[in-house]
């Protein structure tokens, strides 16, 4: 779906802290939404955290900055981090040139289904992308 210029794709789920999650099995990719990567301009450089790390939903995964923003990847999912995407110490624009493919964050093995609950998709997430829209974007 594609929300005011910006992608929203249905099957992922989505946090209010602009992170998204696709599920895989027992396992949750997790990169950055459009919105995000668009407002922070071109990625410098990206903190990725440790393999085997536990994180907790709602609470800072890694940290990302642009020329213009420093900030936060939130985990969508409390798990352990069973994998990082590398390749992003060598070239962070990947974040913004395919935040859903190979932006990828990290994988986390996640450990209650029942958080997916707390996430956003589809209606709900095009609703509150378009209250963010609202809030961030100069007309």
């Amino acid at each position: 779906m594609e929300v005011q210029g910006y992608s929203l794709p249905d099957e992922l789920y989505y946090d209010t802290n602009h992170s998204w999650g696709r599920v895989e099995g027992d396992i949750m990719v997790v990169g950055i939404n459009d919105f995000a990567q668009k407002l922070a301009g071109e990625f410098v450089s990206v903190d990725l955290p440790s393999k085997g790390k536990k994180v907790q939903q709602g609470k800072p995964l890694a940290s990302v900055e642009s020329g213009k923003w420093v900030g936060r990847v939130y985990a969508p999912v409390s798990g352990e981090v069973v994998d990082v995407n590398e390749a992003l110490e060598d070239d962070p624009t990947t974040l913004n040139s395919d935040p859903y493919g190979e932006g990828w964050v990290a994988k986390i093995r996640f450990e209650n289904s029942a958080e997916l609950e707390n996430l956003l998709q589809g209606e709900k997430a095009a609703r509150w992308l378009e209250e963010e829209i609202a809030k961030h974007v100069k007309k």
